[in-house]
């Protein structure tokens, strides 16, 4: 009598254990949805504006299908996504994946090209756009590695479709990264340190070639030859200055004249795969 009621007691024990094993299964389960649905809901959602909907499905796509049919578009697509959500260190670290991954891949220029992108956004913000506030006094250290990235796509792909974006975002790096090497020179002349200025202002003129601070750089070369007594330095630079910018007066242009973001809000990579 003692055992029946024990087996009872096991039994009704078992049956709950089951009930609960069942319902949370049901309730938590996550309904697999086949790998095409997931990228055209990507595609829904990149064309309305949720990146982040975007992301979470070409995510997806990349841990449930990772050699399905669209898991590289997904991969590539990701690195888009990631920038447009303003994530350019997950943006940056996807094109590398990409790259590591898929080396022959037809969008594997898009890939290079988005990763030197996205090393440097701080001009991106609204604010800094809208105000024209100086952001070449502050710290450059992206700019550098994102001027030496597209740099290096560039130079691996000189036919791609986005060359000439990458050629005016590299104009208005450099003339970025000229004048934060000028605004350390400005300070030295502040305080006479002259062979300082000297230093900074021919680093510019050296290795920042074609940028548009050559001008002002050999103008602080001038100031400091002639504080100095470097009397025939300051004649060759003053011959400098009148063969190459006669008649001309110190100006800034403007790096807005060269970039704009604009192009990225349409600039997807393309579709290599095929229905």
């Amino acid at each position: 009598m003692k055992l029946s009621k024990l087996n009872h007691k096991f039994l009704l024990l078992n049956l709950l254990v089951i009930t609960i094993l069942v319902g949370c299964k049901s309730d938590g389960e996550e309904i697999e949805q086949p790998e095409k649905i997931y990228y055209d809901q990507a595609q829904a959602r990149m064309e309305s504006g949720n990146y982040f909907g975007a992301i979470e499905a070409l995510e997806a796509i990349d841990n449930r299908y990772p050699f399905g049919k669209y898991a590289e578009q997904a991969q590539v697509e990701l690195v888009y996504a990631h920038f447009m959500n303003s994530e350019t260190e997950a943006a940056h670290a996807a094109a590398e994946k990409f790259i590591r991954l898929h080396p022959r891949h037809p969008n594997i220029d898009y890939a290079y090209f988005m990763k030197g992108i996205s090393s440097y956004t701080r001009d991106r913000d609204l604010l800094i756009r809208y105000t024209n506030t100086d952001i070449s006094n502050r710290d450059i250290s992206g700019a550098k590695e994102s001027f030496a990235e597209l740099t290096e796509f560039i130079t691996r792909f000189p036919d791609s479709q986005y060359i000439p974006y990458a050629k005016q975002r590299n104009v208005y790096l450099r003339n970025m990264i000229a004048k934060n090497e000028l605004v350390a020179a400005d300070y030295y002349l502040t305080i006479d340190a002259h062979v300082g200025a000297i230093r900074r202002a021919n680093y510019v003129i050296e290795n920042i070639p074609n940028s548009s601070e050559n001008f002002r750089a050999l103008k602080i070369l001038e100031v400091s030859y002639a504080k100095l007594g470097y009397n025939e330095l300051l004649d060759d630079v003053r011959k400098v200055i009148k063969t190459n910018y006669p008649n001309r007066e110190l100006e800034e242009i403007s790096n807005d004249e060269s970039w704009s973001w604009n192009f990225l809000n349409r600039s997807k990579p393309k579709n290599s795969d095929k229905d």
